[in-house]
């Protein structure tokens, strides 16, 4: 295990990796509860101003999700809502909930999954951990996400690490809550694979570890 993998796996396993979520969604925001649940700091990013002001008046911009739990993890200095890309770099992991709408060829739209990887590319340091959640077709992580962050020069398995984990996000199910959900994961190399296992475990009562992104 390379050195920024031994680094990142003890964070996760401390509760001290800082998680960043980027998409406030019906994906997003579930995930940033039960990150903080889990002991984690989170940094909740999104480029509209009206979810990071709610989240900042303590407010869930979700009608299907209470949030009683945001002032006080606002308040205590542990959720940092924000609209500026520039506080990924003090992410350990990155994870992408961005909306993949259809277009007119009823293909998805991945202008908000590049920008979002740019906006981590932007920030990408050695130990970083890159999760795609968004709903798209089998080949983007690695034909996409991948070659745009490691333009810097930076290698996947090597320096950062990279997976897809498709997001199981069922808003309003008062049966099953999200940890009871079995979480797929897909890493570009095996140390990928076990970074982004480790943090789902962190709120997945089971990982289901699988043979690549596709």
């Amino acid at each position: 295990m390379s050195d920024p993998a031994e680094r990142l796996m003890l964070r996760i396993a401390d509760g001290g990796a800082v998680v960043a979520v980027v998409g406030l969604g019906y994906v997003g925001l579930p995930l940033v509860r039960h990150f903080l649940a889990a002991g984690h700091p989170v940094i909740a990013l999104d480029s509209n101003p009206e979810k990071t002001a709610a989240l900042l008046r303590g407010e869930s911009p979700l009608p299907h999700l209470p949030g009683d739990w945001i002032a006080p993890a606002v308040d205590g200095g542990r959720l940092r809502p924000s609209t500026d890309p520039a506080v990924l770099s003090d992410a350990d992991a990155v994870i992408i909930c961005v909306p993949t709408p259809l277009t007119g060829h009823r293909e998805p739209d991945l202008s908000h999954v590049r920008a979002a990887a740019d906006a981590a590319a932007q920030a990408l340091r050695p130990g970083q951990l890159i999760v795609l959640e968004s709903t798209t077709w089998p080949g983007t992580t690695e034909e996409v996400l991948r070659p745009l962050l490691e333009a810097g020069g930076l290698r996947a398995g090597e320096d950062f690490f990279l997976a897809f984990s498709p997001e199981r996000e069922d808003p309003g199910n008062r049966t099953h809550a999200l940890p009871d959900i079995p979480k797929v994961v897909g890493g570009a190399t095996p140390a990928c694979a076990g970074a982004a296992s480790a943090l789902y475990g962190r709120v997945f009562k089971t990982v289901v570890p699988v043979s690549s992104p596709a």
